[in-house]
């Protein structure tokens, strides 16, 4: 796990007023409902979002992966994604609450977690930005098996903690931290921790839908995206599963159905080509359940050259 950098009181003071800051945001949105926190904030990220340079970006991706759609259909789509990050948000202010309310909670293939719960070993559960992908852990938590959570870094050391804080019911098995655009070597240093981690036999859960500078490039849409292969080395190398799930949304409420399958593990005698072949299969599934739900998937982010 990544150590906090030493900070200047100035550096210091201006964290402890943004932390400041979002307690109090917190505060008030918690003084509503979840359900209608929610509402108004997708209201109001549909309402502002387009004027954000990431709305652009948005366009482009789906223009690139919807070329036969019009530009209004892929803008109703971008508009429906800014309305469910608004309402992520408003979750994420509240997941305590929501992780003691399990009926919001409905599980596709759930079967494949009570069959393996008690021996189950080592496990990659991988998921990717649609939903609510802060809750995509969430059936795995509630079978009892204590997974654990590779999650980007905050800045703001007084943030950071927090996040992590409420987080902790959710991965029961730890966090580990990451930073936003890590380098060659601290990449190989990150990976190394988690490898171990799997490797003693826990299970650990991340997001793999980002483009990654040092990774590998398969398809996705039908062009070449360079993609976190690190779930598939380590399933590779250490022989751990590798179950790829999604969180999907149920109409307009902090409803979910999780998805989860277990993916193929190829063992030839050329690891590479089996890493690679690993990595494509994660991103055809992230493209096949992104194709039934577009508008539920975050587009802004950067995922092509």
């Amino acid at each position: 796990m990544a150590d906090a950098p030493a900070i200047s009181q100035l550096h210091d003071l201006r964290y402890r007023l943004e932390y400041l800051g979002l307690r109090i945001l917190i505060g008030l949105v918690r003084l509503f409902p979840i359900d209608v926190a929610g509402s108004i904030s997708a209201k109001l990220w549909r309402l502002i979002a387009p004027y954000n340079r990431r709305h652009s970006r948005a366009l482009a991706n789906l223009e690139r992966a919807f070329p036969d759609k019009t530009p209004e259909e892929r803008e109703g789509i971008a508009l429906r994604m800014w309305e469910n990050l608004g309402r992520v948000m408003v979750e994420t202010m509240n997941i305590d609450r929501l992780l003691k309310e399990p009926d919001r909670l409905h599980v596709t293939n759930g079967h494949v977690i009570a069959r393996y719960k008690d021996k189950m070993g080592p496990v990659l559960i991988v998921t990717m930005h649609m939903g609510n992908w802060e809750l995509g852990m969430w059936p795995i938590t509630l079978a009892g098996v204590k997974p654990g959570g590779v999650y980007r870094l905050v800045k703001n050391p007084y943030v950071d903690r927090y996040l992590r804080a409420q987080r902790q019911d959710l991965y029961p098995g730890g966090l580990f931290g990451s930073r936003h655009a890590p380098g060659k070597e601290e990449g190989q240093k990150t990976a190394r921790v988690i490898m171990d981690y799997v490797r003693q036999g826990g299970r650990l859960g991340f997001i793999s839908d980002l483009y990654d500078a040092q990774g590998i490039e398969v398809p996705f849409f039908g062009y070449p995206a360079k993609s976190m292969p690190i779930a598939a080395m380590i399933a590779r190398r250490v022989g751990a599963r590798i179950w790829i799930g999604r969180c999907v949304r149920i109409g307009k409420r902090a409803c979910f159905d999780v998805n989860v399958n277990e993916l193929p593990i190829p063992r030839t005698n050329n690891q590479a080509e089996d890493i690679r072949n690993i990595t494509a299969a994660i991103q055809r599934h992230f493209e096949f359940w992104i194709r039934e739900n577009p508008d539920q998937f975050m587009w802004s982010n950067r995922r092509w050259s």
